[in-house]
């Protein structure tokens, strides 16, 4: 499939690509419950059955050049499998919703043709997870890639147009862009009914300046606070199955730790067992230099083995080592590591009184990532709630692995999804993980009732003597 050259092509292209999808959308649009649900886990069951989750991971690992193939697999079974499990006897066709009291029924309908937005860090999984919650709300859509997995993109969108085939849907309801660029994907938001981005600040933006309505995502740089309760070998160990997985692909992996310091040698030497490197002073300005170059996060670093960042910045540590540690006192522009790395890379920052230990993540987070996520190993259940009220993002783990968790897992009560908004912190319109629920418009239908109309006495109560 050619790339158009100009803006007019552009339009035009992706104008044959919406009347496809609208003419497949208009069938979806008179399916049933039990069509919508078997069409939904078809998909899934394609995917993670014996063959193509290891072809998409594979081909997603190579193409990316970033992560493992390990942990792309495991994405592919673990995230898809929960999808299934969250997305059984939902109920997104016809009346979802009946409120006797207040006379109140709420219908489901589809959204029509969705832009999915899908990034090079988590192209395997991304593209299935927003299939299935599209086609339970009998929608089509149309999958703009980052160029750089392509060919990934392609492979599975078209593993699940055999799938509608197979069971006799139109296979239009599921299409690649096979040759995306920024002009094609900006083409495809303006003329979509709705977009779901997830990528990098850059695409978000454009999608909510397209005047489409848009979910989108937030910058991750996840902070984790241990404090004096937490069991510390179990949160190290924790803390490396996060941030080594997939080598840190995912924003919502642990950026920092605020560690309480009469734990601080203890926990550190805990993270070294789970083969955490620490820095000496002069290797973190070297490792420093390498990772940010003209003021930008070098794109050579991300999603990288510790090894190969080590050897990039002139540093040796042994073999063994899985991850890098580094100390840090201070927070914004001038301290670079208190940023969103994408990388193995982890800032360990110290704590006295655990009012700090908030203060230091609200301004870690306020620095980058607002809205996205943070975490707390702790059994202390008054910390646990004061980190949960004063911190401003829409996530607080409890004594998880950060990217294994706040995106939804077997062990919590998460939508399973790989698109996390971040509320107005974020600027984004929810604070919610965007799953079935997002893909879906609802009718209100009214009935009136007989009610007795309230006193002012019984409204305003006191106030009525001031």
């Amino acid at each position: 499939m050619e790339q158009p050259k100009d803006p007019r092509s552009a339009k035009e292209y992706i104008a044959g690509l919406m009347e496809r999808a609208r003419e497949a959308q208009k069938i979806a649009d008179t399916y049933d419950q039990e069509r919508v649900d078997k069409l939904s886990t078809a998909i899934a069951w394609d995917i993670v059955k014996d063959g193509p989750a290891q072809e998409i991971a594979k081909l997603a690992f190579e193409e990316s050049r970033m992560g493992n193939y390990e942990s792309k697999y495991a994405k592919l079974m673990n995230k898809i499998k929960g999808a299934v499990r969250d997305l059984k006897g939902v109920k997104t066709v016809g009346v979802i919703e009946c409120d006797e009291e207040k006379k109140i029924v709420k219908i489901a309908k589809p959204v029509g043709v969705i832009g999915a937005v899908v990034p090079c860090t988590n192209p395997e999984a991304t593209p299935v997870l927003k299939a299935m919650n599209a086609i339970k709300g009998r929608n089509a859509v149309i999958f703009s890639p980052h160029p750089r997995t392509k060919r990934t993109n392609t492979l599975i969108v078209n593993k699940m147009r055999e799938t509608l085939k197979k069971y006799g849907a139109p296979e239009d309801l599921f299409i690649p862009i096979e040759e995306p660029s920024l002009e094609i994907t900006n083409e495809l938001m303006r003329q979509c009914d709705l977009i779901i981005a997830t990528g990098g600040a850059g695409m978000v933006k454009a999608s909510y300046s397209s005047g489409k309505p848009a979910y989108g995502v937030g910058v991750g740089n996840a902070v984790v606070v241990v404090d004096e309760s937490a069991d510390l070998k179990d949160a190290a160990h924790k803390i490396m199955l996060s941030k080594t997985f997939d080598l840190a692909t995912s924003c919502s992996a642990e950026n920092s730790l605020v560690i309480q310091e009469n734990i601080y040698e203890d926990m550190l030497k805990h993270l070294e067992d789970e083969g955490g490197y620490l820095v000496s002073a002069k290797e973190k300005e070297m490792l420093q230099e390498t990772m940010w170059q003209n003021g930008l996060l070098n794109r050579e670093i991300v999603a990288q083995p510790a090894q190969k960042i080590a050897d990039l910045a002139g540093i040796q540590i042994p073999a063994d080592k899985k991850f890098i540690m580094v100390e840090e006192t201070g927070v914004g522009p001038d301290y670079p590591f208190s940023g969103e790395k994408l990388s193995v890379v982890v800032t360990i920052y110290k704590y006295r009184e655990f009012a700090e230990a908030i203060e230091k993540v609200n301004s870690i987070t306020g620095y980058q990532g607002s809205g996205h996520s943070c975490g707390i190993h702790s059994f202390n259940e008054e910390h646990i709630m004061e980190f949960s009220l004063n911190t401003k993002t829409s996530r607080v783990m409890v004594r998880q692995p950060q990217c294994l968790s706040n995106s939804g897992s077997w062990t919590n009560g998460m939508p399973i999804t790989l698109t996390l908004s971040c509320g107005t912190w974020g600027e984004n319109i929810t604070t919610e993980n965007i799953y079935w629920k997002h893909y879906v418009n609802v009718t209100w239908v009214s009935i009136p009732f007989e009610a007795e109309i309230p006193s002012d006495e019984e409204l305003f109560g006191e106030l009525m003597n001031h």
